[in-house]
C-alpha cells in the first residue's frame, strides 16, 4: 500500500455504487492477499513521512468506510499473507473466506508503527480483546485454521478453490435482498458505534509515529532486516 494504492483503493470503493452492485470481492493478484504498508515509500519520504501516511490512511480509510456503509455484502477472499492494514481489509469484509495457506498478522509494534485500516476497531470485536490485544502487541501470525478457530474468518478452503468459493458466494448474496442486507449491516454498525471516527484516530497516530525515533528505526531495520532496538 502506497500512495498510488490508496488513491486508487478510494477511486475503486467510490465505483461501487447503484442498484446494479449487488455484491463485492476483494481478492489479492498474486501469491498474497496484501502486506500492507509500502515501508520503502515511507522511507524514500524522508522528512515529509508524516505528511506520506496523512494521505495515505485518508484515503484508504475513507474507502474502507465507503464499503463498509453500502447495502450489499462485502466478501474478502484471503490467499497468502494478510499482513497491517490488509488484515484490515479482511475485518471491514462483512464475510471472510481463507485458503488453505493463508495467515493474518497485524505486524505494525513490530516496525515501530501504531495500527491503521481499523484493526483496533474491528479486530477486539471480531475475535475478542484479549486475543487482539496478543496480536497487536506481539504479533503473532494465526494460519487459516487458527483464523478460523478465532472467528477471523468464516470458512477456508483449498488454494485452488478459494477464487470459484467466493465466486459463488458473491453470485448467491446478489440474489438477495439488497435493502434488507443494507438494513442489517446499518443495524450492526450502529449498534457499536465509532467506526469512522477510530479511522480518523488511527490516521493521525500512525502519521506521527512514524517520524518518531521508534517509527525510523523499525522501518529501516526491516528493510535491512535485522531486529530492530527500540
Amino acid at each position: 500500500m502506497n500512495l498510488d494504492f490508496g488513491r486508487d483503493f478510494l477511486s475503486a470503493a467510490l465505483a461501487v455504487k447503484g442498484d446494479g452492485v449487488r455484491a463485492v470481492v476483494l481478492s489479492g493478484d498474486g501469491k498474497n492477499f496484501c502486506f500492507g504498508g509500502d515501508l520503502r515509500g515511507m522511507i524514500a519520504s524522508g522528512a515529509d513521512v508524516t505528511a506520506y501516511l496523512a494521505e495515505l490512511t485518508t484515503n484508504l480509510h475513507k474507502g474502507l468506510a465507503y464499503l463498509a456503509a453500502q447495502p450489499l455484502p462485502v466478501i474478502a477472499a484471503v490467499n497468502g499473507m494478510a499482513a497491517g492494514a490488509g488484515l484490515g481489509l479482511v475485518l471491514m469484509a462483512d464475510l471472510a473466506i481463507a485458503g488453505s495457506s493463508a495467515r493474518f498478522t497485524t505486524a505494525y509494534t513490530g516496525v515501530g508503527l501504531t495500527p491503521d485500516a481499523g484493526c483496533t476497531f474491528l479486530l477486539p470485536r471480531t475475535i475478542g480483546a484479549r486475543r487482539a490485544m496478543e496480536m497487536l502487541l506481539t504479533n503473532r501470525t494465526l494460519d487459516a485454521a487458527e483464523a478460523l478457530e478465532w472467528g477471523l474468518v468464516n470458512k477456508v478452503v483449498e488454494d485452488a478453490d478459494l477464487g470459484a468459493s467466493a465466486t459463488r458466494l458473491a453470485e448467491r448474496l446478489s440474489q438477495g435482498p439488497r435493502h434488507a442486507y443494507g438494513t442489517v449491516k446499518r443495524l450492526l454498525a450502529e449498534s457499536q458505534p465509532g467506526y469512522a471516527e477510530q479511522l480518523a484516530r488511527e490516521g493521525r497516530a500512525i502519521s506521527l509515529q512514524a517520524a518518531t525515533a521508534e517509527g525510523i528505526e523499525g522501518i529501516g531495520a526491516f528493510l535491512v532486516k535485522r531486529s530492530p532496538r527500540f
